[in-house]
Protein backbone atom coordinates (compact mmCIF):
# COMPACT_ATOMS: atom_id res chain seq x y z
CA UNK A 1 0.00 0.00 0.00
CA UNK A 2 1.18 3.48 -0.85
CA UNK A 3 1.85 5.32 2.44
CA UNK A 4 0.84 8.68 0.93
CA UNK A 5 -2.52 7.31 -0.18
CA UNK A 6 -3.02 5.70 3.21
CA UNK A 7 -2.24 8.96 5.04
CA UNK A 8 -4.49 11.00 2.75
CA UNK A 9 -7.36 8.52 3.09
CA UNK A 10 -6.97 8.59 6.88
CA UNK A 11 -7.05 12.39 6.99
CA UNK A 12 -9.97 12.50 4.59
CA UNK A 13 -12.00 9.91 6.52
CA UNK A 14 -11.52 11.86 9.74
CA UNK A 15 -12.31 15.19 8.08
CA UNK A 16 -15.40 13.78 6.37
CA UNK A 17 -16.86 12.39 9.58
CA UNK A 18 -15.98 15.62 11.37
CA UNK A 19 -18.02 17.56 8.80
CA UNK A 20 -21.10 15.35 9.15
CA UNK A 21 -22.84 17.47 11.77
CA UNK A 22 -21.79 20.88 10.50
CA UNK A 23 -23.49 23.43 8.26
CA UNK A 24 -20.90 22.59 5.60
CA UNK A 25 -22.25 19.04 5.29
CA UNK A 26 -24.13 19.43 1.99
CA UNK A 27 -21.14 20.95 0.22
CA UNK A 28 -18.82 18.27 1.58
CA UNK A 29 -21.27 15.55 0.53
CA UNK A 30 -21.40 16.97 -3.00
CA UNK A 31 -17.61 17.08 -3.25
CA UNK A 32 -17.19 13.51 -2.02
CA UNK A 33 -19.88 12.31 -4.42
CA UNK A 34 -18.14 14.11 -7.28
CA UNK A 35 -15.08 11.91 -6.70
CA UNK A 36 -17.14 8.75 -7.11
CA UNK A 37 -19.09 10.25 -10.01
CA UNK A 38 -15.87 10.71 -11.96
CA UNK A 39 -14.25 7.42 -11.00
CA UNK A 40 -17.15 5.00 -10.47
CA UNK A 41 -20.41 6.69 -11.59
CA UNK A 42 -22.39 3.48 -11.14
CA UNK A 43 -21.57 3.53 -7.43
CA UNK A 44 -22.36 7.20 -6.77
CA UNK A 45 -26.04 6.65 -5.80
CA UNK A 46 -25.03 4.01 -3.25
CA UNK A 47 -22.29 6.23 -1.86
CA UNK A 48 -24.82 9.08 -1.52
CA UNK A 49 -27.07 6.83 0.55
CA UNK A 50 -24.15 5.60 2.64
CA UNK A 51 -23.05 9.17 3.40
CA UNK A 52 -26.58 10.07 4.46
CA UNK A 53 -26.80 6.93 6.61
CA UNK A 54 -23.47 7.71 8.27
CA UNK A 55 -24.63 11.24 9.05
CA UNK A 56 -27.93 9.99 10.49
CA UNK A 57 -26.18 7.37 12.62
CA UNK A 58 -23.80 9.96 14.03
CA UNK A 59 -26.51 12.54 14.72
CA UNK A 60 -28.72 10.02 16.51
CA UNK A 61 -25.92 8.51 18.62
CA UNK A 62 -25.97 9.57 22.27
CA UNK A 63 -23.59 12.42 23.10
CA UNK A 64 -20.30 11.45 24.70
CA UNK A 65 -18.60 8.07 24.38
CA UNK A 66 -21.41 6.62 22.25
CA UNK A 67 -21.09 9.32 19.62
CA UNK A 68 -17.30 9.16 19.81
CA UNK A 69 -17.41 5.42 19.08
CA UNK A 70 -19.73 5.92 16.11
CA UNK A 71 -17.47 8.69 14.79
CA UNK A 72 -14.36 6.50 15.15
CA UNK A 73 -16.00 3.54 13.42
CA UNK A 74 -17.36 5.76 10.65
CA UNK A 75 -13.99 7.41 10.14
CA UNK A 76 -12.33 4.01 9.77
CA UNK A 77 -15.01 2.89 7.32
CA UNK A 78 -14.71 5.98 5.12
CA UNK A 79 -10.92 5.85 5.34
CA UNK A 80 -11.00 2.35 3.84
CA UNK A 81 -13.42 3.38 1.09
CA UNK A 82 -11.38 6.44 0.18
CA UNK A 83 -8.14 4.43 0.24
CA UNK A 84 -9.61 1.91 -2.22
CA UNK A 85 -10.87 4.73 -4.43
CA UNK A 86 -7.48 6.46 -4.46
CA UNK A 87 -5.61 3.22 -5.06
CA UNK A 88 -7.70 2.62 -8.18
CA UNK A 89 -7.79 6.31 -9.19
CA UNK A 90 -4.71 8.15 -7.87
CA UNK A 91 -5.54 11.11 -10.11
CA UNK A 92 -8.23 12.07 -7.55
CA UNK A 93 -5.67 12.65 -4.79
CA UNK A 94 -5.29 16.38 -5.48
CA UNK A 95 -9.01 16.98 -5.21
CA UNK A 96 -9.24 14.98 -2.00
CA UNK A 97 -6.26 16.88 -0.55
CA UNK A 98 -8.05 20.15 -1.35
CA UNK A 99 -11.19 18.91 0.43
CA UNK A 100 -9.17 17.93 3.51
CA UNK A 101 -7.43 21.32 3.50
CA UNK A 102 -10.79 23.09 3.31
CA UNK A 103 -12.12 21.05 6.24
CA UNK A 104 -9.04 21.43 8.44
CA UNK A 105 -9.04 24.51 10.68
CA UNK A 106 -5.99 26.73 10.08
CA UNK A 107 -4.83 26.31 13.68
CA UNK A 108 -5.13 22.50 13.63
CA UNK A 109 -1.95 20.54 14.26
CA UNK A 110 -0.22 18.99 11.28
CA UNK A 111 -1.51 15.62 10.18
CA UNK A 112 0.01 12.67 11.93
CA UNK A 113 0.29 11.34 15.42
CA UNK A 114 2.40 12.97 18.10
CA UNK A 115 2.91 11.11 21.32
CA UNK A 116 4.84 11.97 24.46
CA UNK A 117 5.38 9.79 27.48
CA UNK A 118 7.48 9.75 30.60
CA UNK A 119 8.18 6.69 32.70
CA UNK A 120 10.08 6.42 35.93
CA UNK A 121 11.10 3.65 38.25
CA UNK A 122 9.75 0.32 37.06
CA UNK A 123 7.00 1.87 34.94
CA UNK A 124 6.44 0.87 31.33
CA UNK A 125 4.94 2.99 28.60
CA UNK A 126 3.21 1.47 25.58
CA UNK A 127 2.16 3.77 22.78
CA UNK A 128 0.57 3.09 19.43
CA UNK A 129 -0.89 5.23 16.71
CA UNK A 130 -3.54 2.59 16.22
CA UNK A 131 -4.23 -0.92 17.50
CA UNK A 132 -1.98 -2.59 20.05
CA UNK A 133 -2.10 -5.88 21.89
CA UNK A 134 -0.17 -6.23 25.10
CA UNK A 135 0.41 -9.73 26.40
CA UNK A 136 1.25 -10.85 29.91
CA UNK A 137 4.55 -9.93 31.50
CA UNK A 138 4.75 -6.69 29.47
CA UNK A 139 5.21 -8.38 26.11
CA UNK A 140 3.96 -6.34 23.18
Amino acid sequence: MDPEITALASSAGTALVGALATDAWHGVRDRVLALWQRARPERAPGIAGDLDDTREELLTAPEGPGRDAVAADSGTEWEARLRRLLTAHPELAGELRALVADLTPPDAPAAGVTQHATASGNARVYQAGRDMRVGGEGRV
